[in-house]
């Protein structure tokens, strides 16, 4: 039986064990919205998902549990399906700190609509007042899981060592001009590599990252921060490299490859800051365990299955789901944003099941082993919806669509029956913004 057959399978008994065992929440607007999570607080990674790329509510949810796991339970990191240059600059701008060196402005990569949108700015001006005043230990960081950014990551670990080591910033320009001329096509390498024949750049990126940690303890003593992220640029080279080339031999091997480094790039953070705590921001097709949905079973791994196995029960997975609404996607890869509106979901998926509780927004958890009954209830196989930056209504089926455990691919999942596309900010910087404003381009 394929995806195209399938006969409805959501019933009335699901309907039932799911309208009893879910909770209310009022809108993700207002503060109280956030204080039914406080029973997560007690992990040291919460995994927030999104079902798309481009929903106001799941934003706001996003933000609105963040703060309370900072404010109340001392989380201390945020992390981000975004590149690590460019939330390096909110990161700046929320920690108060100088502009990182870069070679052009932040979010103008496809979707730029991802994280310049009123949501995430409301956040990062939230953030930003809740550090004022904490000395630099205490303040919580926003950084990026990614590795898109190969011209940008390139530049900063060339900048750094100008300025703390010029002998081998001069070495880091030549191992890198093997790349240079596809910087800002790496697709393009990836391409010629594979089908061409031309020559792989990996021993050159590796020799310089093996370079930069063999003078680790130097570097740090003269500027741990500023050494931490040069280090991480030097990953993201060496695994965008590594990316690029494997996306001309299979899907299940670059999708492996790149959560493969934003999970490295947690346990970095996690190792650089002492009592760390993290709330992961990404997609449902990240965060929740891979190994419970069709995408595992053909051989594809995600940062939630690697935080599941490595962190066990400090870990908790939470997905986000809604029904219909109007959603920011384009129509294309590298297309204009475009508002669309969103289907109600099929009959035989999860969201179809959520629909049929009536709640306008819920929460529901099945954390801890005494919730039996529900977690039978979510242990068949039904669809689950994925919209990621790239929504196609007239093919949502095949497009969106995917054979999920519910169960077993989540801790707890938030419902919003109806939902709106994200308001994407203009291209201005908001007048009296400081010059480390991270959204002006």
């Amino acid at each position: 039986m394929t995806i195209h057959d399938r006969p409805p399978q959501v019933t009335t008994g699901l309907i039932h064990i799911l309208r009893t065992q879910a909770e209310n929440l009022p809108s993700p607007d207002i503060p109280d919205f956030a204080e039914p999570f406080d029973r997560f607080g007690d992990a040291r990674v919460v995994m927030l998902g999104e079902a798309t790329h481009g929903t106001h509510e799941f934003y706001a949810a996003r933000a609105r549990i963040t703060r309370r796991l900072i404010e109340r339970h001392g989380f201390n990191i945020v992390a981000v399906e975004g590149d690590w240059p460019d939330i390096a600059r909110i990161d700046d701008y929320v920690r108060y700190k100088a502009p990182r060196l870069r070679s052009g402005e932040p979010f103008i990569r496809f979707p730029t609509w991802m994280w310049r949108n009123e949501d995430v700015l409301a956040f990062a001006d939230w953030l930003r007042g809740h550090n004022a005043g904490l000395p630099e230990e205490k303040c919580t960081s926003m950084r990026g899981l990614d590795l898109y950014s190969l011209r940008d990551s390139i530049h900063a670990v060339i900048e750094y060592l100008a300025k703390h080591n010029p002998g081998d910033a001069e070495e880091a320009r030549r191992r890198y001009g093997c790349l240079t001329p596809w910087q800002d096509e790496p697709q393009a390498y990836g391409k010629a590599v594979e089908r061409a024949g031309l020559g792989a750049c990996e021993d050159g990126v590796i020799a310089q990252l093996g370079d930069l940690l063999d003078q680790r303890m130097d570097f740090i003593a003269k500027d741990g921060e500023s050494y931490f992220n040069a280090e991480q640029n030097a990953r993201i080279v060496r695994s965008a490299e590594r990316y690029y080339r494997s996306m001309y031999r299979g899907a299940a091997e670059s999708w492996n490859l790149r959560d493969r480094h934003m999970f490295d790039t947690l346990q970095s953070l996690m190792a650089h800051r002492k009592d760390a705590r993290a709330v992961i921001w990404a997609h449902n097709s990240h965060v929740g365990n891979a190994s419970a949905t069709a995408m595992g079973w053909q051989g594809e791994f995600n940062i939630g299955e690697l935080v599941r196995t490595a962190y066990g029960d400090q870990a908790v997975l939470i997905g986000f789901g809604t029904d219909r609404g109007t959603v920011a996607a384009a129509s294309d890869w590298g297309g204009p944003i475009e508002v669309k509106r969103v289907r109600p979901a099929r009959d035989d998926s999860w969201e179809a099941a959520f629909r049929g509780t009536g709640f306008a927004r819920s929460l529901t958890d099945w954390r801890g082993g005494h919730k039996q009954e529900l977690v039978s209830a979510l242990s068949g196989s039904l669809l689950e919806r994925a919209i990621g930056v790239v929504y196609r209504p007239e093919s949502e089926l095949t497009s969106h669509y995917f054979e999920a455990v519910l169960a077993d691919q989540f801790d707890a999942f938030v419902w919003f029956e109806e939902s709106r596309a994200v308001t994407s900010l203009g291209p201005e910087r908001p007048y009296g913004a400081p010059e480390t404003w991270p959204f002006g381009l």
